[in-house]
């Protein structure tokens, strides 16, 4: 990544944090402003005498807040855990992957409670606005890292995915989000929603950024990124649930993508995935696995604390309370089934495509209403959601949208298939551009 000096950037990063004028507040929960400097000054050095650490070298990087940092309690978006936890002891892998590859990491980022909601709502700590229109949601639950990568507080955000909550945000926000194979990049030190499902991956501005933050926290080495050829490449358009009840600056954005794609020579398919209606059988019990996982975490503080908590986020973990042990081990057990199944129904294809969210990003004042915040949560997070629970990679790219909101285009891929991903996307992107 050419580029200005690290210290420069980071001095632009910390200007944009700290502007009364914008999201900085709201966005960032912790700056590491010092340590921060110290870190840009080290790789300004290792870049003089030519003696780098990688891409990622003086990379301006933040950090979803429920990511361990050590000596530090992990608030995970909550005051109840920020005033009952214990610091950390170490970094979690992920921050000290990325330390080691020389990043320096400028912030710990806001987030819905607990990681669960797509509207990216924080009543505690407060919600940044969407950097299209600050009246609008910014996506969750990674909310303060997609309003951080847009507004130029830092070059990469560091976020979780457990149903969407990377792709959403950045979709909403006009940037790439990224959700990888989920056993690439360990979930240790993050604080968990579902240990099943939840996955790491980065939100950029551009799929190049992207793929370097997820080859560091992967530990893989970084090859360089070529795009593929896009004549010949076999897209599957998702058919059914994924185009049902689109808002119309979403299905035109989508419309214009899908007619860009067949003029530049993609063999397109139309494809009916069945095994979606399975999923919503599996996810009958309770709301599914993340419910019941994140109820198994939470449910002695939802006894002792439940009113201090935000209470759409509650009432989510709260339908699994009666999901019985013998429910959940055949959730688990026919999830499997079906996650080979999916694998083996995308095997035709190169990559299934559907926007990322059938919705764009809702005005934050028309969600008082706890059915209304719970309809469009639903809305945003409908197409996002499936792919964790079928174990797959996902990116959602920003679509050209004159003067409409921000919207996504998601591409999907088999389990493993990241790197490949990553060049289809790129060439998508340059097309796009």
């Amino acid at each position: 990544m050419t580029r200005r000096s690290a210290c420069e950037r980071l001095e632009e990063a910390l200007a944009r944090i700290d502007d009364p004028k914008g999201e900085g507040a709201r966005a960032c929960l912790t700056v590491y402003r010092e340590r921060a400097r110290i870190e840009a000054q080290a790789a300004d050095a290792r870049a003089k005498t030519g003696i780098g650490l990688g891409p990622l070298d003086g990379a301006i990087v933040s950090i979803k807040d429920l990511f361990d940092v050590a000596g530090e309690v992990t608030r995970a978006g909550s005051p109840v855990l920020a005033a009952e936890g214990a610091p950390a002891p170490q970094d979690a892998p992920v921050v000290r992957r990325l330390r080691q590859a020389g990043a320096v990491i400028v912030a710990k980022t806001n987030m819905t409670e607990f990681a669960f909601s797509g509207i990216g709502a924080n009543p505690h700590y407060g919600t940044p606005g969407n950097p299209a229109d600050r009246k609008h949601a910014p996506g969750g639950s990674s909310s303060g890292g997609a309003v951080a990568a847009a507004d130029g507080m830092c070059e990469i955000a560091i976020g979780s995915d457990t149903g969407g909550s990377c792709r959403t945000p950045a979709a909403f926000c006009g940037i790439v989000g990224y959700k990888p194979s989920k056993q690439r990049i360990p979930t240790d030190g993050a604080f968990p929603l579902s240990n099943t499902l939840d996955s790491i991956g980065p939100m950029a501005r551009t799929v190049e950024r992207c793929a370097m933050a997820d080859a560091v926290m992967a530990g893989e080495a970084r090859e360089t990124l070529e795009p593929v050829a896009l004549p010949g490449l076999r897209i599957g358009i998702v058919q059914g649930m994924a185009l049902e009840n689109l808002e119309e600056p979403v299905a035109r954005s989508f419309a214009r993508a899908v007619e860009l794609l067949g003029k530049a020579g993609v063999r397109l398919s139309d494809e009916t995935i069945r095994e979606f209606e399975d999923m919503n059988d599996v996810n009958a019990h309770g709301g599914g696995i993340t419910p019941a996982e994140a109820y198994a975490v939470h449910r002695d503080r939802l006894e002792r604390r439940g009113d201090d908590i935000d209470q759409n986020v509650r009432r989510r973990i709260e339908r699994a309370r009666n999901v019985s042990a013998a429910d959940y081990i055949i959730m688990i057990r026919r999830r499997g089934e079906l996650v080979r199944a999916m694998d083996a129904r995308m095997a035709d294809v190169d990559v299934l495509a559907m926007p990322t969210s059938a919705v764009v990003a809702p005005v934050l004042a028309e969600l008082a209403a706890p059915d209304e915040f719970a309809r469009r949560n639903a809305m945003s997070l409908r197409n996002t959601t499936p792919w964790n629970f079928f174990d797959c990679c996902a990116i959602s790219l920003p679509l050209p949208r004159g003067s409409d909101l921000p919207t996504g285009l998601m591409l999907v891929a088999r389990n493993g298939h990241d790197a490949r991903l990553f060049r289809i996307a790129a060439a998508v992107e340059r097309l796009f551009a």
